[in-house]
């Protein structure tokens, strides 16, 4: 597909920068140290990502209350949802309803072959057939790319530079300000890291939408469906949206910024129906997209991408 090359590049770059800034930290610490104290945060961070790997799903399923969808009550998602699997070639995951009263969906679970997607109940309400399907191609795309499982190992590479970087900058025991050097490096790194893992993040969302497509799904019927959730999570409640707010990188769409992503699709919602056609995509297929120097701050601190580069992308896969 057109662009993937591009995202699994920046996959493969930004993993083996991850991994190097690591290698030399801790290369550099057991040098200085003669091999010390570091190999037990070491593993104390790998610990740490194992049990959020291994019980995260249960976490999940508690903290975003979600319930299993049987079939009988709804045989249409059900449908959607095997023929997305087919199209992915992962088995069909479980599927789940949670009661969350913000519109959207979210897929969660260790592998792709032990998935769950899960609807909130105000998207059944919201989306047309089409939109819906696009939107759960998305979380298919998830699945299918195990993004829990990288989201984990590309998670503890920060974690341990920030262990290390608290036990040096509080010991106290190195000799010429050895210790403070390592923990301000440390701390130096462990905010590189988490840059690093939200790029990794919104390239992740990018790949989702691009699989969508792949299942069979318009470019179209996504960017309008984000329109929609957009709308629909910019009426909630402030105290509705801080609910969910520590698990907000789960959703299609970042609904911290609803209201200011409704803005961006408004912008070419040409007709003002409140959904994005086939014709309007096009036209931003062949125009030039920019966004502002605050926008461009606010999404490297952000798990999502900036609502109009990503549609501007899921418009290049237009045909």
């Amino acid at each position: 597909m057109r662009g993937m090359w591009r995202l699994r590049l920046r996959m493969i770059l930004t993993s083996a920068i991850m991994f190097t800034i690591i290698y030399f930290f801790l290369m550099f610490v057991g040098r200085f140290l003669g091999i010390s104290s570091w190999k037990f945060f070491f593993g104390i961070s790998l610990i740490i990502s194992f049990i959020q790997y291994w019980y995260g799903p249960s976490l999940v399923k508690r903290s975003m209350n979600v319930r299993p969808l049987s079939e009988a009550e709804a045989p249409h998602i059900h449908q959607m949802v095997q023929e997305l699997a087919d199209a992915a070639g992962v088995p069909k995951p479980e599927i789940g309803l949670s009661e969350i009263n913000i519109p959207n969906a979210f897929a969660y679970g260790r592998t792709s072959r032990s998935g769950h997607i899960a609807i909130t109940r105000p998207i059944l309400g919201l989306l047309d057939r089409d939109e819906l399907r696009a939107v759960l191609g998305h979380e298919m795309g998830h699945i299918k790319h195990n993004d829990m499982a990288v989201t984990a190992a590309v998670s503890v590479i920060p974690m341990i530079c920030y262990y290390i970087a608290l036990s040096f900058m509080f010991s106290g025991d190195s000799e010429n300000g050895g210790g403070i050097i390592i923990g301000l490096l440390g701390y130096v790194f462990y905010l590189v890291g988490q840059l690093l893992v939200l790029f990794i993040s919104r390239t992740r969302e990018y790949y989702a939408d691009a699989a969508s497509v792949e299942y069979g799904n318009r470019p179209a019927a996504l960017v309008s469906a984000l329109y929609k959730l957009s709308y629909g999570a910019a009426r909630c409640s402030k105290e509705t949206i801080d609910e969910v707010n520590t698990n907000r990188a789960f959703f299609v769409n970042d609904v911290n910024n609803a209201e200011h992503d409704v803005t961006d699709f408004q912008q070419i919602d040409f007709d003002g129906d409140g959904r994005i056609s086939d014709e309007e995509l096009r036209k931003l297929a062949n125009s030039e997209v920019k966004i502002s120097k605050t926008n461009g701050i606010m999404e490297l601190l952000s798990t999502h991408p900036d609502s109009l580069k990503r549609v501007k992308r899921l418009a290049e896969l237009e045909p």
